[in-house]
Formats: C-alpha cells, sequence, structure tokens
C-alpha cells in the first residue's frame, strides 16, 4: 500500500467518523506521508521546508511534537491502542487488512465502517450552540456533502460493479429520489473504487442549453481546449473520463439532437474508451427518446447503458435516517409523528426531508 494512498484512506474515515470536526492539516499530511515511508523525525527538517521566506526552519523537536499529535489523533478515530512511531504502517496496515476487503485495500463500500452519529466528539467551541440548528438539509437539490449523505450502499456497491464490468450505466428514478445526490457522490468516491483511475466529471444539463454550451462545459471540466466533433475526438484520446450526466432527459430539448446522443456513445464503446458514462434520467432512454423509436431504432445510450432503478426507501431506511440526523440535537420525535412522517413521505427522499425540516422548526419555534 502506497503512501499517499494510505492518507487518502485515513482521511476517508476520518470524514466519515467525525463529519469534519476532526480532520488533518497540510503538515500533518507531510508527516503522515514520511512516516509512512518509514522516515525519523530528525530526517524531515531536510525534506519539509520552513512555511514562509521569514520563517525559522522547523526543528527535529517540532517533529516529534506534531507526530505524537499526530499519532494520538489517529489512535483515537481509528481505536489503535498500540499504534505509535515505530510500527506506524505495521499497525496501519493490520488495521486496513483486518476492516476493509478491497483486494487493493483501498476503502470498500461494501465494508467500511460506519460513521458513530451517536456519540459527540471533540467539537469547537463555537459548534456547541449550534447543535440545534435543523439538521434536515438540503431540503432541496442534491446533497454534496459526504456527511450529509445517507443509505444507498447497494446502490453504490452495484454502480461500481458495472462500471468496473467496462460498461456504462443509468440511475432511473421519479424525480426527487436521490438520483443526483447518488450521481454526485459517486463522482467523489471513484477514486477509491474503480479498477482504472478516471477523472470524474459532473454536468448538470438543467444548467446547460444546447449543444455548444454542453460541449464548452465538458472541454473546461475536463481542462482541455474547447472544441467539438473531431477535434475533440483527437482532444480526449489521451483522457480517461467519468462523465457524470444529470437530468439527462433535457437532451429532448430544442437546443439538442440525436446527433449528441450518438457521439457520447462513440466515445464510451468499448472498455478503453475515453469516457464511461453514469447518467440519471427519470424513465427508461428509450422510453425518454422518442426520436430512436420514430426511426425503429434503440436509443444510442440505451445501447451502452445498462439501467439501475433507485426506489424509495422502506420503513427501516427512513426511521434510521431520522435517528441519524437527530442524533446530535436535543430534539426527538415522538413515536406518532414518526409514524406520519413515514406514511406522508411514501418512502421518497426529498418529500422526507422536507416534512422532517418542518416538524423540526416547530420543535424550535416552541422553544423560542
Amino acid at each position: 500500500m502506497e503512501a499517499e494512498e494510505a492518507l487518502e484512506s485515513i482521511k476517508q474515515i476520518f470524514e466519515e467518523r467525525k463529519r469534519k470536526v476532526v480532520l488533518l492539516d497540510k503538515l500533518e499530511e507531510k508527516v503522515f506521508l514520511l512516516s509512512w515511508q518509514g522516515m525519523n523525525y530528525s530526517q524531515m527538517p531536510s525534506k519539509i521546508g520552513k512555511p514562509n521566506p521569514t520563517a525559522k526552519p522547523y526543528t527535529e523537536q517540532y517533529f516529534r511534537e506534531r507526530g505524537k499529535k499526530l499519532i494520538d489523533k489517529i489512535k483515537k478515530v481509528l481505536n489503535i491502542d498500540g499504534l505509535d512511531k515505530r510500527n506506524f504502517r505495521e499497525e496501519l496496515e493490520n488495521f486496513f487488512d483486518k476492516n476493509y476487503n478491497d483486494p487493493n485495500k483501498k476503502l470498500s463500500y461494501l465494508t467500511a465502517l460506519k460513521p458513530d452519529y451517536t456519540t459527540s466528539p471533540e467539537l469547537p467551541n463555537n459548534t456547541a450552540s449550534k447543535l440545534n440548528q435543523n439538521p434536515f438539509i438540503p431540503f432541496n437539490g442534491r446533497v454534496e456533502e459526504k456527511y450529509l449523505f445517507f443509505d444507498r450502499e447497494r446502490e453504490i456497491r452495484r454502480i461500481f460493479e458495472v462500471l468496473n464490468s467496462g460498461s456504462s450505466i443509468v440511475l432511473i428514478g421519479e424525480e426527487g429520489i436521490g438520483k443526483s445526490s447518488l450521481l454526485w457522490m459517486i463522482c467523489q468516491q471513484a477514486k477509491n473504487f474503480l479498477k482504472s483511475e478516471r477523472q470524474p466529471v459532473f454536468l448538470d444539463l438543467n444548467l446547460l442549453h444546447n449543444e455548444s454550451q454542453f460541449y464548452s462545459e465538458l472541454c473546461h471540466e475536463i481542462g482541455i481546449p474547447d472544441s467539438k466533433d473531431y477535434q475533440l475526438t483527437r482532444n480526449l484520446r489521451s483522457c480517461k473520463i467519468l462523465l457524470a450526466i444529470d437530468n439527462v432527459g433535457k437532451f429532448t430539448g430544442e437546443g439538442f439532437t440525436r446527433n449528441i446522443r450518438d457521439y457520447l456513445r462513440g466515445l464510451a464503446e468499448g472498455s478503453n474508451a475515453p469516457l464511461k458514462l453514469i447518467l440519471a434520467a427519470t424513465e427508461p432512454l428509450n422510453n425518454l427518446f422518442k426520436d430512436s423509436q420514430e426511426q425503429g431504432n434503440t436509443s444510442p445510450l440505451a445501447g451502452i447503458c445498462q439501467e439501475e432503478h433507485i426506489h424509495a426507501w422502506d420503513e427501516a431506511n427512513m426511521r434510521a435516517f431520522i435517528a441519524n440526523r437527530l442524533a446530535r440535537t436535543s430534539v426527538s420525535f415522538t413515536e406518532e409523528e414518526i409514524i406520519r412522517l413515514i406514511q406522508e413521505s411514501g418512502g421518497h427522499p426529498r418529500k422526507l426531508m422536507q416534512l422532517c425540516y418542518r416538524t423540526y422548526s416547530r420543535y424550535v419555534e416552541s422553544l423560542q
């Protein structure tokens, strides 16, 4: 396991378990990398320069103090009592072997330990006063913060299985069921779970109104010159992109033609293709794009995308979600309220979020 990979894994565990309350700073990350490589504290000053030209150089004693704090922080979050500088790499590799089952020892969505939301870790002084802020956010739009993302483990596992098999995939579900949040989270996790590295690019078609804007935004996000058609194909030859397109149904709008779907298919066909696609749609692609049926053909994108249907939450998931969000507040919903929220939402994540937001707000208002 390489030092950079180990550091990314540790950072992910910190983020999941401590909800961004406890993180590693930049200097701690550098100390981690050098410690993983077996470097002594006496060697570190020659590898890590002073923070600015006018500052004093770092000393061995300074690195000893920072190293001890780093190890204490990792011991506390990972519950590794025996970790010290001498066995730093060995103990952490044993931890990964024991708790994570990915063959490459990257964090696995199958066995990654769940963050503990039932206890309150050490919080900054200015955080305690905010514990009763409404936790049911965002009640509109996609969830972009990992610590707010809930459930969908089965879907995440399935999506990466499909992508790692060399295929593209389309997420199908009704409006507000959580497709956009899932699409965003797949992009954030791609570095950890894709067998072959690809640069994740997220495009929301609600913000793009024609093919010219689409190609321009695609090139901008990839970091290549604005281009289309053959020139874009040439520019993509050295690229490996995981292209996530939200609200793909917008391709039926006036500013788009079937040509763009044919072109994307051409770029995504084959296991070594420049693009792999993950799309979000409200219905199967063959139903969505009627022009293909009128010509007696299947949709170009349907031909290369396996379908993954995103369903509503069941009662157990809804109860777990409510408990998860209330865990760090002083508010508790009654059983009657929970039953009502479950029944009125019908397992629809966005609707449940909105109903819970209003219920929580009533509690807070009653205390004022």
